[in-house]
């Protein structure tokens, strides 16, 4: 793990809003979900604070979605509770109907009505308000997301990114405590994709609104994001800032998922770490506590933390270049070390170095590095 301590990394975390700071919107506590024989939710515990855009981030399979249903009402835990501005709304006998918890919900499809306009569509779930102030609404969010010069058009008539954020201000439009969307961006392509990530979370900052992501997409997650909670197999496995998820995972599902992960094998001694790339100091390790000493890690470092240089001959070479990936704007080259250490480095989509070149590996990073016991290999 990436801090000081040896405690187990599979106990369930539990991750809470400073409570002298922000105030409790949502809360999940000790929440399962089982389906047959399969548990999809696992003691799941969780708070999102007031105004925060939270994005659940795994694979697919390690219940997101089936975490996002539980607090929309649209399944029941089968344990624990949930809990919003402090109400339980299921567990513990308790059950609210999804149309009485104040959750608006974006789903990946948009559903859209095909046969009304967007003012129509926006209008929809206002019907209980009168007409002047329903009226008043459905400019407010049009003009919110960009479309008053489309509230005539019909979902056929309209782009992906439009409909979009139809679907966005349809959700808005009753003032939700929350907003939950389920993979927002999957059905728009990728540059599209880029523009809505930033357009949809100014909407929802503009709106003041609590929000919850689903995704599956580690880029998206980390920029939409004021925190993100990675998810694998029912359980959290880590949740806090995107900078912190991505620079100091505390496990290595994590530290793999958030991207290209590479772990340089180490022997801890003195004031310094001996690698098969040469002596770290030890104050460039995450939070290396004296109780280490003697002992066996494994440094996490990432692509664009390394440069391979070609050399002239083995013997002055760190390692060899096995694999060469071109990407477009870069070059992800895999490099074998004489230790039998595996590493990426991400090179200049200029840059030319050949499979077989025997290089020089160089360690650029200008950031402390989290670590991992080898035991927990």
């Amino acid at each position: 793990m990436s801090n000081s301590t040896l405690q187990p990394t599979d106990e369930p975390r539990t991750s809470r809003p400073d409570p002298a700071t922000d105030e409790t919107v949502l809360e999940l506590d000790g929440v399962s979900k089982t389906y047959g024989d399969e548990r999809v939710i696992d003691d799941l515990s969780l708070s999102v604070a007031d105004g925060e855009i939270l994005t659940l981030l795994g694979p697919s399979g390690c219940g997101k979605t089936t975490t996002l249903r539980l607090i929309a009402g649209l399944e029941r835990p089968d344990g624990g509770t949930v809990s919003l501005d402090g109400s339980a709304v299921a567990g513990d006998g308790d059950f609210v109907a999804p149309e009485r918890r104040g959750v608006g919900v974006v789903f990946q499809e948009f559903a859209l009505f095909p046969h009304m306009t967007a003012e129509e569509n926006i209008a929809f779930g206002l019907k209980d308000r009168p007409e002047a102030a329903r009226e008043a609404r459905v400019d407010e969010m049009l003009d919110l997301v960009g479309l008053d010069a489309h509230r005539e058009s019909r979902p056929d008539e309209l782009s992906g990114g439009q409909q979009q954020r139809v679907a966005l201000a349809r959700s808005l439009a009753p003032e939700p405590e929350m907003l939950l969307l389920d993979e927002p961006f999957s059905n728009l392509d990728v540059d599209l994709r880029v523009e809505m990530r930033e357009e949809v979370r100014k909407i929802i900052k503009e709106a003041g609104v609590t929000a919850i992501s689903v995704t599956h997409d580690q880029e998206e997650a980390l920029s939409i994001s004021d925190r993100v909670a990675v998810m694998d197999d029912g359980r959290i496995e880590q949740v806090d800032r995107p900078e912190q998820v991505f620079q100091h995972p505390e496990s290595r599902f994590v530290a793999g998922f958030l991207g290209h992960a590479s772990f340089l094998s180490g022997y801890v001694g003195g004031g310094s770490v001996e690698t098969g790339l040469g002596t770290l100091d030890r104050d460039r390790i995450h939070g290396l506590a004296e109780e280490y000493e003697g002992t066996k890690l494994d440094v996490l470092v990432r692509p664009d933390d390394l440069r391979a240089e070609p050399v002239a001959t083995a013997e002055s070479a760190d390692g060899v270049v096995t694999h060469r990936r071109y990407l477009g704007p870069t070059v992800l080259y895999r490099v074998e070390l004489g230790n039998g250490d595996v590493l990426e480095c991400m090179h200049n989509h200029t840059d030319q170095v050949a499979v077989g070149t025997n290089v020089a590996v160089g360690l650029d990073a200008d950031h402390d590095l989290a670590w991992f016991p080898a035991s927990q290999r």
